[in-house]
């Protein structure tokens, strides 16, 4: 718009919004893009979900603002006066740093030698306290020795609140939005959805939404081998130990439900790490390790999928957190001795040579109630 000085030269004056959007108004409405390259649609059609696009740089900044908004809402929590406490492997904590910074609410964080010394230094930067723990010697876990300590400060600190991801439906409510998204994307919604397992808010909130919506979707879970999210790990998983965080978990979510799942697919950290190189590889996209076990489940899985199909891997987050690890050919080196050197050529596309899978890669189909039933036991 344009006003007349006094003196009647013309101002050029900027227009005005009600309320310009702050920084938590940009978690969500995150990009899908064509994994072409790495799975040619000649053959069925991929695409990713890309979560690291979220100002937090993850898929938990969905899940972050839910629980925090609506504890604001419910009084749970007041700004300048309380402190939230939970357990986190990384990326909740982060996302939770970045909004109790915004919100003026103190952060106490328990991690575990997993998460990365960058994701510890990134949640101290917005100001939170970060306390590490230790494997629980009963079960030489470390999520029980988390939350055993996350039981501890709440009993010691003075208006102390736990969103407790594992349990808060406002942690799955959270992506009914991440599946309204998807489903404006590509009408009718996907024939199959590709996304990894962990706390299952993203799983419970995706399936839901689903299923309330009468999309034919097929809900493939990733998970970790060894977890026991879907039940006793078989006898191949119990000698992996798993270093890679973000998917898979030590208890049974509270979140879980009987059949959100149409299948389950294990893969193990070999599998996180050829996935990752193969999507940085062919795709340029620099990828977390849950997003690895994603590609490595959707690479399993092109046996079974029907040609045209439509398919999307939600990818949580970014890589950049794991330059010291998923990243690092020391690392990748000293854990898997014979781990193949990244595809550049372009002869293997896809990444299904038989000879360069990982035999352990388990694909475990749930179809009827009596399987879904005894995955939570």
């Amino acid at each position: 718009m344009t006003v007349l000085a006094s003196d009647g030269a013309a101002l050029a004056v900027r227009a005005t919004r009600s309320r310009d959007p702050d920084i938590v108004a940009t978690i969500g409405g995150t990009p899908l893009v064509a994994l072409d390259r790495l799975f040619p649609p000649a053959r069925f059609q991929v695409y990713a979900k890309c979560e690291r696009f979220n100002p937090g740089g993850s898929i938990k900044d969905r899940a972050a603002k839910s629980m925090i908004e609506h504890a604001i809402r419910a009084g749970k929590l007041v700004p300048g006066v309380s402190t939230v406490v939970e357990s986190s492997s990384g990326n909740l904590g982060i996302a939770l740093a970045q909004l109790c910074n915004f919100y003026r609410l103190n952060l106490i964080c328990v991690i575990d030698p997993r998460t990365t010394p960058q994701n510890a230094a990134i949640m101290r930067a917005y100001g939170a306290r970060v306390e590490v723990v230790d494997r629980d010697p009963a079960t030489g876990e470390y999520l029980p020795a988390r939350i055993e300590r996350v039981r501890s400060l709440l009993e010691s600190v003075p208006d102390a609140y736990w969103p407790n991801q594992y349990a808060n439906e406002h942690n799955s409510r959270a992506h009914h939005h991440t599946m309204r998204e998807i489903h404006e994307a590509l009408p009718g919604g996907p024939d199959h959805l590709f996304l990894a397992a962990g706390t299952t808010g993203t799983l419970r909130g995706c399936a839901e939404y689903i299923r309330d919506h009468g999309l034919a979707t097929n809900v493939v879970a990733v998970d970790a081998a060894g977890s026991v999210i879907f039940g006793p790990p078989e006898p191949w998983e119990l000698t992996h130990r798993r270093t890679i965080p973000g998917h898979g978990a030590a208890v049974v979510p509270p979140l879980l439900r009987p059949g959100l799942a149409d299948r389950i697919v294990k893969v193990t950290d070999f599998d996180c790490v050829r996935g990752c190189r193969q999507l940085l590889a062919q795709e340029s996209i620099l990828a977390g390790g849950s997003s690895g076990a994603v590609v490595a489940a959707l690479q399993a899985a092109a046996s079974w999928i029907e040609p045209g199909a439509t398919c999307v891997a939600v990818l949580p987050d970014g890589g950049d957190r794991y330059l010291d690890t998923v990243y690092s050919d020391s690392w990748v080196e000293e854990r898997f001795k014979d781990f193949p050197p990244p595809d550049r050529t372009g002869l293997d596309p896809t990444g299904l040579d038989p000879t360069r899978l990982d035999p352990t890669c388990s694909d475990t189909t749930r179809s009827d109630t009596t399987d879904h039933e005894r995955s939570e036991s």
